[in-house]
């Protein structure tokens, strides 16, 4: 205790210890190994760049739209090689809440599927499953989580035996958390006596945390040497698409993105362009009103390129930007956090920003890429986002793409689906629509509801 509290006073965060004779001796245990693994030091140093304005975005003749390709044919006899040798492994990030869709549990157990009812989840093991299945080697599913959502999903994957994918093949890690400190001191805020008020480290945490645990090592062992990045809410995702997969090896890319066109100027997309010749997301928030309506020649945008949140990763890429010197940066964020006061004894739940939280961005990793590649990819085939209770990105918008795409596959097949029809497919009964094709005779009539399922 005597040595903790003289830690703690040398770097002004004696506060911390406020009720620790409240505290059982597990929680102190617990407590102390908590702070003793906080790096005091470089958080005095980000809380003292608080003032500093924020990046900006760089005058305008430094950008310019991003060359975006189509898919090729050609190279999808490569992309499945590699599937074949095992060399493609599938992270899927998870660390989010369903809160927003009215789902108070981790948003990858929300029930999406259109007439399956399926989890996200499940719909996303079923395709890392049917890959497996099909290229003859176990695809590795990595399952990133949160603090507040890790025991919720892992609990999910044992009752539902990970749907059908071997134990050995689902790896689950947790995204790092920062603490959040006071804007007027500095001083580390506390959820209660002995728990600090931690945040998710930001999505670019995924990156370092796949380093930190130990995880990106035993994959460059197993002989992985690309990963496939994509979120949980986005059910349409085209995971392992051979023909991307095949073209980022042909082009001896360390990233590669898939893209969705912007339909509009006003949709609320990142995009991806080049600033100094390097490849870079722009927040749509960044983007001057100008620039967002700017258009080409051919009448289109010409910061058209959404970022839909798909990448393929090297290994070797992934190993040096998680560690040395260029190692991602943490982004100063002001935001309301509901804390325990030590001076009072009560719980403050502030009217405006009173906390400085620090997160990562895994866009930041993309101008690290000395070789990268964009890659279009059809909206109506690979993004339907679940965000929202209604409106855009709802419930509502994502069934209704899974379904068209579906009736798109089964109408290819040379089968009549009725026009109220609700279908849906599972990834065990065709991965796309060329293995409808095998399945589904011609001339089938769907008249009703219908789930393709393996059985």
């Amino acid at each position: 205790m005597t040595d903790l509290m003289s830690h703690l006073k040398s770097h002004g965060q004696e506060h911390l210890l406020t009720g620790w004779d409240g505290l059982s001796p597990e929680e102190r245990e617990s407590f102390t190994a908590q702070l003793r693994a906080i790096d005091f030091t470089k958080i005095a140093e980000l809380f003292a760049k608080k003032d500093e304005p924020g990046a900006s975005l760089p005058p305008r003749d430094r950008i310019a739209p991003l060359p975006v390709e189509q898919p090729a044919a050609a190279a999808v006899e490569i992309g499945e090689g590699a599937l074949r040798r095992g060399e493609v492994a599938v992270l899927v990030v998870a660390g989010g809440q369903g809160s927003r869709l009215g789902f108070e549990q981790p948003k990858g157990m929300f029930p999406v599927g259109p007439v399956s009812g399926a989890t996200l989840f499940r719909i996303h093991a079923e395709k890392v499953l049917a890959l497996t299945r099909r290229y003859g080697k176990p695809v590795p599913l990595l399952v990133m989580t949160s603090p507040a959502t890790h025991s919720e999903t892992v609990a999910d994957f044992e009752q539902e035996r990970n749907f059908g994918l071997p134990s050995g093949q689902v790896h689950f890690f947790q995204q790092g958390t920062m603490p959040a400190v006071e804007l007027a001191t500095g001083k580390l805020l506390l959820e209660k006596p002995g728990q600090l008020a931690l945040s998710p480290n930001g999505h670019g945490g995924t990156l370092t945390a796949l380093a930190d645990s130990g995880l990106l090592a035993r994959l460059k062992s197993a002989g992985i040497k690309h990963v496939f990045y994509f979120q949980v809410d986005n059910p349409l995702v085209n995971v392992c698409d051979p023909a991307f997969v095949g073209r980022h090896i042909q082009a001896d890319a360390e990233v590669s993105s898939k893209v969705v066109f912007k339909e509009r100027p006003e949709e609320k997309v990142g995009v991806l362009a080049t600033v100094d010749g390097r490849c870079a997301i722009i927040e749509y928030s960044d983007m001057p009103k100008a620039m967002t309506e700017e258009r080409a020649a051919d009448g289109t945008l010409a910061f058209r390129a959404g970022n839909p949140a798909i990448h393929l990763f090297s290994v070797p890429f992934l190993e040096r930007v998680t560690s040395g010197h260029q190692r991602l940066a943490f982004h100063l964020a002001r935001k309301k956090v509901l804390h325990w006061d030590p001076a009072s004894g009560q719980t403050v739940n502030p009217d405006e920003p009173n906390a400085l939280k620090f997160e990562l961005f895994v866009f930041d990793a993309l101008p690290m890429a000395e070789r990268w590649l964009a890659v279009q990819a059809k909206r109506e085939d690979e993004f339907a986002p679940l965000k929202n209770a209604d409106g855009p990105d709802s419930l509502e918008t994502c069934q209704a793409l899974m379904v068209g795409q579906a009736r798109r596959w089964l109408t290819a097949a040379g089968a009549t689906v009725a026009g109220d029809a609700a279908v849906e497919i599972s990834p065990l009964f065709a991965l796309d629509a060329a293995a409808v094709k095998m399945k589904v005779k011609p001339g089938t009539v769907v008249s009703g509801t219908t789930y393709f399922s393996e059985t």
